[in-house]
């Protein structure tokens, strides 16, 4: 199957929006085995997109769009799609109840129009929105197809994950399964040289990366006829990426994030864990904090900015900082068993360094980090370098240390 991806908005044609969905959506589909012939980008003008349209129905069995679905008089993905096709547009009661649902019953002259998202065309289904208003559509006439989904990213995303994949999936007449082996601290180069062969040779399963800040993760989705047969496919995949990557530098499969692996790992374990922050300033509470039940494992967190409260709160030595300073193992180490002995938690980790952009040394430079841990059998912190003399890392810097901390956590839970 081919399809097209046809990205409507002005905004994007005068590079006032990065278009991420195109991306997005390129990833997703070539994960499902489905080609991409190719991207267009068209501004909010009815001829402009229905020339699109008709040309990308013309060349491939799909059509997918995003954005052109809201209130305003300027979207008009579903009036050209439905020009095209001879249909007229009518109100879809499902959606109408659920816009309602969101912005009230009481509709003023000016909000009135909000009921425009609500119609689509005739014989078409909706596509519901779990993240917003408007729904999307999916559209089939004459052997072709047609996927609208909102602009806004957060809302495109979920609704393709939840609502458009179960349809190509049922399209392509077989089961799909996928499962994401989580990496840290391993270049997407690194990576994709080690997976070469395996990404570049395999069409079912297939394996394909995707990076993140300081991570990447390894989708491996398989085709057949039930789930148990496309689950027998996929495990001796994952097993042999396990093996070439090395299991210290993966914390997991299909567990999200390293938040979520943490609190797992805690859960498990029946252990609770204590933060002490310098550097992320409260970033790894944060994480850890906003994965749910994580009130069963997380005690407490302290940010001690200030040498005072790394002495007094937390423990650390006058000695210590006067002799290594601040940013340094010895403090981060002190800092986690303060963490950890305040608390009573089982674990303790911390964070210390500079993120920059100023404070930096020709010893001590910018991006220098280190992260502690200490358990009732051990304290010990580890370096990082990571500071790539780039302007405006300091937030980069930040996360990537709490991601440090994080996977230090879960791989001393490992042992």
């Amino acid at each position: 199957m081919n399809v097209e991806i046809v990205c409507v908005g002005t905004e994007l044609l005068l590079g006032d929006i990065v278009n991420t969905n195109a991306a997005f959506l390129s990833r997703e589909l070539a994960a499902l085995g489905i080609n991409v012939y190719r991207q267009t980008v068209v501004g909010d003008n009815s001829e402009r997109l229905e020339a699109a349209l008709r040309e990308a129905l013309e060349k491939n069995d799909m059509v997918i769009t995003s954005g052109g679905l809201g209130p305003t008089y300027d979207d008009i993905t579903k009036e050209t799609a439905a020009s095209i096709f001879g249909l007229d547009l009518e109100i879809d009661e499902s959606s109408k109840e659920h816009i309602e649902k969101i912005v009230g019953t009481n509709l003023g002259k000016s909000e009135i129009s909000i009921i425009k998202q609500a119609y689509i065309p005739k014989g078409a289904e909706p596509l519901k929105n779990d993240c917003g208003t408007a729904p999307g559509v999916f559209l089939e006439k004459d052997g072709k197809y047609i996927i609208m989904l909102p602009g806004p990213p957060r809302e495109m995303k979920c609704m393709f994950m939840n609502y458009a994949v179960p349809k190509l999936v049922k399209i392509s007449g077989k089961t799909m399964v996928s499962h994401t082996v989580h990496i840290f601290d391993v270049g997407e180069s690194v990576i994709e040289k080690k997976l070469h062969k395996m990404m570049t040779s395999m069409t079912n399963p297939t394996v394909a990366p995707y990076a993140k800040d300081g991570e990447v993760t390894v989708r491996v989705t398989a085709y057949a006829d039930n789930n148990s047969e496309a689950e027998n496919m996929i495990n001796p995949v994952i097993k042999d990426i396990k093996e070439i990557i090395g299991l210290e530098n993966i914390y997991g499969t299909d567990v999200g994030n390293l938040q979520t692996a943490l609190v797992r790992e805690l859960k498990s374990k029946g252990m609770k864990i204590s933060t002490a922050e310098s550097l992320t300033g409260g970033l790894i509470s944060k994480r850890i904090t906003e994965v749910p039940g994580s009130s069963e494992v997380f005690e407490c967190g302290i940010c001690s900015y200030s040498n005072r409260i790394k002495n007094e709160i937390l423990g650390v030595s006058k000695k210590t900082l006067e002799t290594y300073t601040e940013y340094s193992a010895e403090t981060a180490k002190e800092m986690a068993l303060g963490a950890r002995k305040i608390s009573g938690a089982d674990i303790g980790i911390s964070s210390t360094g500079i993120a920059g952009p100023d404070g930096g040394t020709k010893e001590k430079p910018v991006g220098l980090v280190y992260v502690g841990i200490s358990t009732e059998n051990n304290t010990y912190a580890k370096e990082l370098r990571l500071g790539k003399g780039f302007d405006n890392e300091r937030d980069l810097i930040r996360y990537i240390a709490s991601s440090h901390a994080l996977n230090l956590a879960i791989n001393e839970l490992k042992k």
